[in-house]
């Protein structure tokens, strides 16, 4: 099989970066197609288990997670991390490569025709696998997300701006269609799941209350909420459109740092975010900067257009009396 007819050449890509790009194009132009089949191919969204973090497995996740791990052998990955899997496992004893992934982002929408992706991180390997990826997020060597949706997509970063490549779906290959991604600076959406209101801190209710007031608010401008429960779609909209997107710790049990992993969900985007000049943070603090503690550690996750994401920062500067629901003159956030 010949790979490399799976993806246009980037220039200057190191030969073991390119052969992890051609066996990753390689398996998600099938999995492209298997998702488009949908129930014709099966029931891609049939419960199968619980992943060490708690989540439920889709039929779809371990298809997926399978697929990666297969073709991934024949390359210089030696260690691989899963979300699907509880620990690393040693894929080339020769390798120089750890690679983290989300083989199959945003699940729960797989059979609801949404957007649903990968998600994948790649840092140089050490001998230790765990040290090979719990290191700070800005030592990634490459990051980037497959889309599955109307249109196939791959968006990555080598460390030298953002690139956005389309499946053609004639010839089944990724071609570059933008060589230089940037998020748009004026944008007036925001994403979150508005349904945990009630549970975040009150610099998160804050910022939001100020959106939801609009026109009449401190912010003075009319804002728009989205929300896919898809990170690789959320992501695909902010670089496409601009914004904000937050999935903050909260007080619920088990919710304090969020529910989105830091080593193949949030570095990877963070690293994408920021070489298309936006900005990653865990609400208050750089995320390029911080690394996890455990190989499925969860951190809060906000990104998106720069000034947006500054802005959020600043609201946990305030008072505490000025983040209250009863405070509405924070005309320091007038846009």
């Amino acid at each position: 099989m010949n790979t490399q007819l799976k993806i246009q050449d980037v220039d200057g890509l190191p030969p073991a970066l390119r052969l992890v790009m051609y066996a990753l194009c390689d398996v998600s132009e099938k999995l492209a197609q298997t998702i488009a089949d949908g129930s014709l191919a099966s029931d891609l969204a049939a419960a199968v288990g619980t992943n060490l973090g708690g989540d439920g497995q889709k039929a779809l996740d371990l298809i997926a997670d399978e697929a990666y791990a297969g073709a991934l052998k024949d390359t210089q990955v030696r260690w691989y991390a899963s979300e699907e899997q509880d620990d690393v496992i040693e894929l080339n004893a020769n390798g120089n490569l750890a690679l983290a992934i989300d083989p199959l982002d945003g699940s729960s929408n797989i059979d609801v025709n949404v957007s649903i992706g990968m998600i994948f991180s790649i840092f140089e390997a050490t001998e230790n696998p765990h040290k090979s990826f719990l290191r700070p997020a800005r030592e990634q060597i490459a990051g980037g997300y497959f889309i599955f949706g109307p249109q196939c997509g791959l968006v990555v970063t080598f460390g030298n701006g953002t690139m956005h490549f389309t499946m053609d779906t004639r010839t089944r290959q990724f071609l570059l269609v933008d060589d230089n991604v940037r998020i748009p600076e004026d944008s007036t959406e925001y994403a979150i799941n508005a349904s945990n209101y009630r549970h975040w801190s009150s610099p998160i209710r804050a910022f939001i209350d100020d959106c939801v007031d609009g026109a009449d608010g401190p912010r003075a401008e009319n804002f728009n909420m989205r929300w896919v429960a898809s990170l690789v779609a959320e992501t695909h909209r902010i670089l496409t459109r601009g914004g904000v997107f937050l999935y903050p710790g909260d007080q619920r049990e088990g919710y304090g740092q969020g529910r989105l992993r830091m080593v193949y969900e949030c570095a990877p985007i963070a690293f994408l975010i920021e070489q298309a000049g936006g900005k990653a943070t865990d609400a208050i603090d750089s995320l390029m900067d911080q690394q996890a503690r455990t190989l499925h550690g969860r951190t809060p996750f906000v990104f998106g257009s720069k000034d947006k994401v500054e802005k959020i920062t600043a609201y946990h500067d305030l008072p505490e009396n000025e983040t209250s629901a009863l405070f509405k003159k924070r005309g320091l956030f007038r846009s």
